[in-house]
């Protein structure tokens, strides 16, 4: 059986899509699973430098795509977990009408023959880079933070797969300040649930070590002190199946709405 692909989207630029897609995916290589991240922004690619990978990439996903190297020989094994992780790198020089929706798809389903998942970090907007990239999606986390622009663009993504007939999305809310959520001066998860109406996987807190561990090459799942470590550390076992509780954030509004406090 081939590898779960998975496209993190987002819609709106900078909510943290490129961070979640280099945390889960050294989340899963953690638990033991075989993972394959794919950066499909071309020409903006971000994820081999939160990976720490960026000093090793040879080739690139167009070289793929191309012929002039095999997809085997174009990913980069991460030395933490280097029989579990490996990154399919974007290009920098070619913009992304250089990747059709076939091409995605083809690469994702050879990656996926050699994993137990593909992760694949879908350029923001709704436009061609959006499409190829969910086009060969089992599943689509969408990434969204507390602001009404994002959530609005959220919503819009929702729509379009379900125009589209893709998989079902799933919805990680990403920067919670509990004390602001409090004070009404942020939207809580619950409500950002309601207005989207699509399962949740995740909560992600604010934390101020998430940019100082990207910025090292070092995701913050790899922190085991870290509040948002630890929430993109229960994404993942919630990938594989398993239920795993929402933390407590010391905020009343959600966790005593919907499950009471667990």
């Amino acid at each position: 059986m081939r590898g779960k692909i998975i496209t993190i989207s987002s819609g709106k630029g900078g909510v943290g899509k490129t961070t979640t897609t280099a945390n889960l995916g050294l989340g899963l290589a953690a638990l033991g699973y075989r993972v394959i991240c794919i950066d499909a922004d071309i020409g903006l690619r971000n994820l081999d430098v939160i990976l720490g990978l960026e000093n090793r990439i040879v080739y690139d996903i167009v070289n793929v795509i191309e012929g002039r190297t095999t997809l085997r020989r174009a990913l980069v094994r991460d030395k933490r977990f280097p029989e579990h992780l490996r990154l399919l790198p974007a290009a920098q020089t070619r913009n992304k009408e250089a990747i059709s929706e076939e091409d995605m798809e083809r690469v994702a389903y050879e990656a996926a023959e050699m994993a137990d998942f593909v992760l694949i970090d879908s350029p923001a907007g709704i436009e061609h880079g959006f499409r190829y990239a969910v086009r060969p999606a089992d599943r689509v986390l969408i990434v969204t933070n507390p602001e009404v622009s994002a959530v609005r663009d959220a919503d819009r993504v929702i729509g379009l797969l379900e125009a589209y007939g893709r998989a079902e999305p799933s919805l990680i809310v990403n920067r919670i300040k509990p004390e602001l959520v409090r004070r009404n001066e942020m939207l809580d998860p619950a409500s950002i649930v309601d207005l989207l109406a699509i399962d949740l996987i995740g909560i992600v807190p604010e934390d101020r070590s998430v940019l100082s561990a990207s910025n090292r090459g070092q995701p913050v799942v790899l922190d085991k002190r870290s509040s948002a470590g630890q929430a993109y550390r229960n994404i993942s076992r919630r990938l594989v199946g398993e239920k795993v509780p929402f933390m407590d954030l010391r905020g009343p509004s959600f966790l005593q709405r919907l499950f009471g406090g667990a």
